[in-house]
């Protein structure tokens, strides 16, 4: 009997390995209480073991999830094959990004048949009666082949990439996880040899004009919090030039645009400050553009003498000022244009002899150019009812046109060539998809639906021609509504394939995002994030009531953030949805709230609230998905996480899941699979990414019913 007891102890403490499990029966994680207090008051977390990564009961949980989700969704194999044969077949497996021009070098990617990742190459220029172009026939140089180094790594990508004025050195980082920890290489370009200079959690750098000289940002061993920048004489050790003391603010260093200086921002989500540097004599100390202010931000570029800022100072929404370099604070700005309370300014890029403003109104993107010769505007306009529009670099900064990517829910991107003084548009690239794709079969729309005091919510549609508007059809809904991020009107290539099989695809601009300017955003944070949640819950109800599906056929989706959106409306409203997907979500966020050790946390108190503070606690704790889980009936639920994530932790998404296991009272499927191999964003090579999004699709799916 002793022995009996004593292997049953070493169970318990070692599960048995992976082989030896039922992988038919529900994973079901241990119960072991652990006592935290929280402003005076007890907080017990029976899953908080799961939090530590060197447990080896935590990997054979993770694995057991895993084994379980595989088990589960063998039926359905077959068709995340073919979704994932779909898709590929659509995407052209040779391809280039189109060529931009750095000094006398051409630099551009491609990738090739049956490989994960691209290459990074470069050709030199052609200079014909003083005109620099494009040279087919001039020697490829590949400098960083991305999948040599997945030879070695199970997750490779790629950050920063600059190279030196002259072209005669490249700087870039790797990470090798999937937890933001980018190494910093440097490459001489002549010998093709690396360099010794190295670093560690880098996230951003610039050269300076000597080529020798290289600035870069490291983050904080613990935190990851960018938060040094280091001058590094090539050969040399790094010099340490600044520290960002401020738990908020985080540090980011970058060229400006003409590469005449060098710009150190300081940033936190509501206010920043900005540092510049000749770029030709990266000796001397830094000048402050204008110190930092509760509550004031802005961004600057430089043209020919002159900076050219946009802030929220006396503009919600933005507006552009000026200012010499000579005397760049605030104090000295001065309006270049009309300011538009109703118009949000997204980005500024400054060339020598234009601008281009891109604006945002009632979730609408357009772009302005101004000629600094002629003293005019032009607006650039776009057809479709939904879109998105981004600027690019090009030929440089001399350049006289401007490079635009469209892309619409129905319009594969495009990219343009503006001619700055006509307005003209020439095609220099088409995204094909190939295959029977046709954009006349589907339509998109805008839509408003109500929220709960009265506000107008946007919401952006995609859907096959000819689908009945009577409640029957399967709808696929994505809520973000953080940080000011907006709901972008893209296109998706492995959406078709669920739009051809009747789904329609659904995006809410809810509160919390930029989609209707500033206060948008600060009407769905901190001590308002409950907004955010009830848009959400307002737009389903819109979209049930209008007859563009019903409850029975409304499958949600979040990822990050978004995945605590989905988590609290689900304890919310389970009785309004069908099944969700919750993908690297943010659902323990009380606790992660509460450990400033933990990357992120103390730069987000200005997002969510810093839960030191008794009111702030209350309110984040009133709906953490994770904190709120109770003993009801849930929706069938698929639950994603990185193992490597520094974002939001594997165990976030695992407690929430062991939780809801010992709480929900229906019989639906609620699964959970890790990626043991990436982090935030998943796998990083493009097949691998293609059967991740195949595999989501075949769930959702097998929810609808539409297996072929």
């Amino acid at each position: 009997m002793l022995r009996l007891l004593l292997l049953l102890a070493i169970f318990l403490i070692h599960p048995l390995p992976l082989s030896a499990q039922d992988t038919d029966s529900v994973p079901i994680a241990k119960r072991q209480a652990n006592k935290k207090t929280y402003h005076g008051q007890a907080y017990i977390d029976h899953y908080h073991w799961l939090s530590n990564k060197q447990d080896p009961r935590v990997m054979a949980y993770l694995q057991q999830e895993n084994a379980y989700t595989e088990k589960q969704m063998q039926p359905l194999q077959p068709l995340a094959t073919r979704l994932f044969e779909a898709s590929k077949a659509r995407v052209k497996e040779v391809d280039m990004n189109l060529p931009k021009r750095h000094g006398q070098f051409y630099y551009y990617s491609r990738i090739e048949a049956g490989q994960q990742h691209p290459l990074l190459c470069r050709r030199a220029a052609q200079v014909v009666d003083g005109v620099t172009k494009w040279d087919e026939a001039a020697t490829e140089e590949i400098l960083l082949d991305l999948n040599q180094l997945a030879r070695q790594h199970r997750y490779v990508a790629l950050g920063e990439f600059q190279v030196s004025p002259d072209g005669s050195k490249l700087a870039y980082t790797l990470d090798f996880s999937g937890d933001l920890r980018f190494e910093l290489f440097v490459k001489d370009l002549g010998s093709g040899q690396l360099l010794q200079d190295r670093a560690q959690r880098v996230s951003s750098l610039a050269w300076a004009a000597d080529n020798q000289t290289l600035f870069y940002v490291s983050g904080d061993a613990v935190t990851l919090r960018p938060d040094r920048l280091y001058r590094q004489r090539l050969g040399g050790k790094p010099v340490l030039q600044y520290h960002e003391a401020a738990q908020e603010f985080n540090l980011a260093v970058y060229p400006s645009s003409d590469e005449k200086l060098i710009f150190l921002d300081a940033s936190s989500y509501d206010s920043n400050e900005t540092r510049m540097l000749p770029a030709a004599t990266p000796q001397v100390p830094w000048q402050m553009i204008q110190t930092r202010q509760k509550g004031l931000r802005y961004s600057v570029a430089h043209r020919e003498g002159r900076l050219y800022i946009t802030t929220n100072l006396d503009a919600i929404n933005f507006r552009i000022v000026t200012a010499s370099v000579t005397q760049p604070s605030a104090r000295y700005w001065k309006n270049f244009a009309d300011y538009d309370p109703e118009v949000r300014i997204e980005k500024l890029d400054v060339y020598r002899d234009f601008m281009v403003v891109t604006e945002k109104k009632q979730a609408a993107t357009r772009m302005r150019i101004y000629l600094f010769a002629q003293q005019r505007w032009q607006t650039l306009d776009f057809d479709e009812a939904v879109y998105f529009v981004a600027g690019m670099d090009g030929d440089g900064y001399e350049s006289s046109s401007y490079r635009i990517s469209y892309q619409s829910p129905l319009t594969p991107p495009v990219i343009f060539e503006v001619d700055v003084t006509s307005g003209q548009r020439k095609v220099l690239k088409r995204y094909e998809i190939l295959g029977k794709y046709d954009p006349q079969h589907y339509e998109s729309k805008r839509l408003w639906a109500t929220a709960h005091d009265g506000a107008r919510i946007p919401l952006w549609a995609v859907y096959k021609k000819g689908i009945a508007l009577d409640g029957s059809a399967p709808l696929l809904l994505y809520g973000y509504g953080a940080y000011g991020e907006a709901s972008d009107a893209q296109f998706d290539v492995g959406r078709i394939n669920l739009l051809d099989r009747g789904v329609i695809y659904v995006e809410a601009g809810i509160r919390g995002g930029n989609d209707l300017g500033e206060q948008w955003r600060a009407d769905g944070m901190l001590m308002k994030k409950k907004n955010s949640f009830s848009d959400f819950i307002a737009a389903s109800e819109y979209l049930i009531a209008q007859g563009w599906t019903s409850p029975g056929k409304l499958i949600i989706h979040g990822a990050s953030a978004g995945g605590l959106l989905i988590g609290a409306v689900l304890n919310e409203r389970p009785d309004l949805f069908h099944a969700a997907v919750l993908e690297v979500p943010f659902v323990d966020s009380l606790n992660t709230m509460m450990n400033p050790k933990l990357p992120l946390t103390t730069g987000e108190y200005l997002e969510w609230g810093n839960p030191n503070n008794k009111a702030v606690y209350d309110y984040l704790r009133s709906y953490a998905p994770y904190d709120n889980l109770k003993p009801q009936a849930y929706p069938a639920m698929l639950v994603l996480a990185g193992l490597n994530d520094s974002q939001v932790h594997y165990w976030e998404p695992a407690k929430y899941v062991a939780k809801l296991r010992s709480l929900k009272t229906d019989q639906r499927q609620l699964l959970f699979k890790t990626n043991m191999h990436a982090g935030h964003s998943g796998a990083s090579g493009r097949y691998d990414s293609l059967r991740e999004h195949a595999f989501q699709q075949a769930w959702m799916l097998g929810q609808w019913g539409l297996v072929d």
